[in-house]
């Protein structure tokens, strides 16, 4: 192809050619960065929105979470204590059932929040394995109170799952 152009077209008109290909390219990877960027940005303040809706009147630690569902939806959930404290739901399975409860699926995000200022936190154990339950390739943002944030996996936080490929027959 590049031979059939250099051939049809004069040296100048293959250099913009060029020129602008390469400008097209440039434009694409910083729009696609920007639009990466701007979920994620999207993602944290949609946790940090539903922090502030937990209802926590025993611990009184708030957390909050968003799931970004492969579609682009993104769907929150808090914390929810209950007196009798194993009746308690975390904010990350309370996104799940909500998102499963809409018809949601496959996941590729969540971030998570809570009150603590001077380390990231993760999920739990029972909502670590719940988040396997749909996939093993989530991007987790571990975000601070002030919406600074920690990417890591989801692989990461539970190396050597127990996941539904076990429980396939052979």
């Amino acid at each position: 192809m590049l031979a059939y152009l250099k051939n049809t077209l004069h040296e100048g008109a293959l250099s913009q050619l060029c020129t602008i290909s390469i400008f097209c390219i440039l434009l694409f990877s910083i729009c696609w960065m920007l639009t990466d960027d701007m979920a994620v940005a999207e993602l944290v303040a949609k946790c940090l929105q539903a922090r502030e809706l937990a209802y926590c009147p025993y611990s009184h630690f708030p957390v909050g979470a968003a799931i970004l569902t492969s579609g682009g939806t993104i769907i929150t959930g808090c914390n929810v204590e209950n007196a009798s404290y194993g009746l308690t739901v975390c904010a990350e399975r309370t996104a799940i059932q909500r998102a499963v409860a809409e018809g949601h699926r496959s996941f590729t995000a969540i971030a998570v929040t809570c009150d603590i200022k001077d380390s990231f936190v993760g999920p739990c154990g029972a909502c670590r394995q719940v988040l396997m339950e749909f996939g093993t390739e989530w991007d987790i943002y571990l975000t601070k109170p002030d919406g600074s944030y920690k990417k890591t996996s989801l692989r990461d936080l539970l190396p050597l799952a127990f996941s539904p490929a076990h429980l396939a027959k052979d």
